[in-house]
């Protein structure tokens, strides 16, 4: 109860904090005091066992079994192949013990890493969450000087709860891409198109999720040459760190059970399928309906900042399976693109915590039609005025 009340309650402060603070001049000195206490609030949810999510132990899991030789994608958690590995946490607390891992070969990079540092214990991940958080909030200050954008814009992601809650309390680890996506706009917008390619192509090999803006970029260049980067670097990098790992494991075998079955506030998604009881219609229509939705965005003479948060504001509301900690990856861009649909939707999403709350009482997970409703209505609606009522690039709320 007390994780919902808290989630919810700082989430709706927020709401109100962004907009005290888009309205207000804030000095570079109230800035940086501001940015301070977002990185002690870092580091107090750090020191605390993970909440609202038992995730944590499959990323200490996949770290584990890398520590000890073993291909991650190899072998499901449960398999008896492991079991001189097992202790009396693991992999007895890992969820969906029976199926491999889903997770990119960058992040079980950093699963390894994070076993190294802390073991069996959550402090490994949280530390090296802490390290790119810091390095993400680097980021955004060197985007928004680049950008000519009011530095109090980096406190919309510093002072959110999303991602105190999501990944400093729970220790999800989307965040570790975040700080790819935003040096891969930072490099773009300083000239330097190889590299920010590169880092687009890493952030990928966190979660895939930003597949949906190289499109973009690419559309963007202005020649073939810079075409062929835009579509060629970040690809070929997904592709060779999936390599060597395909040789003795199945990499996609999760991912393909995950995208074909999960769902979990998806607010489209779930209007659709409750109308047509079936799963995989449900799926295909909800893609042809995203497909609509991007190609104006795509083809269209707007500035790529608003089209790269469009296209993964509309992939949300599309996607079956929508995770609070998801929507950290639009939380990250709110500093350099402010719009009232993504902080509404950043703090709405807080919302869930009833789906935790009653999962964590009754053993049950639920999605509520009427949090879909206060969620998803209020963020579709202000999408829809802001892209109706202005052409404008980034800078302005």
């Amino acid at each position: 109860m007390t994780y919902t009340i808290t989630t919810i309650s700082s989430s709706i402060l927020y709401i109100a904090f962004a907009y005290l603070l888009l309205k207000t001049d804030v000095s570079s000195k109230h800035v940086y005091t501001l940015l301070a206490v977002g990185i002690l609030l870092r580091i107090a949810f750090g020191l605390v066992h993970p909440v609202g999510s038992p995730d944590y132990y499959r990323y200490v899991w996949d770290g584990k079994v890398q520590a000890h030789g073993i291909n991650p994608y190899r072998y499901a958690p449960d398999d008896p192949a492991l079991g001189a590995l097992h202790s009396d946490i693991l992999p007895r607390l890992v969820t969906y013990g029976d199926m491999k891992t889903i997770y990119p070969p960058l992040s079980e990079t950093l699963f390894y890493a994070a076993y190294l540092i802390g073991g069996e214990s959550y402090l490994g991940i949280k530390l090296l969450i802490f390290v790119f958080d810091i390095l993400t909030l680097a980021g955004l200050t060197l985007s928004l000087k680049t950008l000519g954008l009011e530095l109090k814009h980096v406190l919309l992601y510093a002072l959110a709860p999303l991602p105190l809650i999501q990944f400093f309390l729970d220790g999800h680890v989307d965040s570790f891409g975040f700080t790819f996506l935003i040096f891969a706009v930072y490099f773009y917008f300083r000239e330097r198109r190889s590299l920010a390619y590169a880092f687009l192509g890493l952030s990928l090999l966190i979660k895939p999720l930003a597949l949906i803006t190289i499109p973009l970029f690419i559309l963007a260049e202005k020649d073939l040459a810079g075409r062929v980067k835009a579509a060629v670097i970040p690809v070929l990098l997904f592709a060779l760190a999936y390599l060597p790992y395909t040789l003795t494991g199945s990499p996609f075998q999760a991912l393909r059970s995950f995208t074909e079955n999960w769902t979990f506030n998806g607010a489209v998604f779930d209007l659709l399928n409750m109308v047509m009881h079936d799963n995989q219609r449900a799926r295909l229509v909800c893609a042809a309906l995203l497909m609509m939705a991007y190609l104006p965005f795509l083809f269209g003479k707007r500035d790529l900042l608003t089209k790269v948060y469009a296209s993964i504001f509309i992939l949300y509301i599309f996607s079956p399976i929508v995770h609070p900690w998801y929507i950290g990856w639009l939380a990250v861009l709110l500093p350099l693109y402010p719009r009232w649909s993504g902080i509404s939707y950043v703090a709405l999403s807080s919302l869930t915590a009833f789906t935790i709350l009653t999962y964590q009482q009754a053993g049950t997970w639920n999605d509520y039609p009427l949090v879909l409703i206060f969620e998803y209505v209020p963020v579709i609606l202000l999408f829809i005025r802001e892209i109706s009522t202005s052409r404008q690039g980034a800078g302005r709320a």
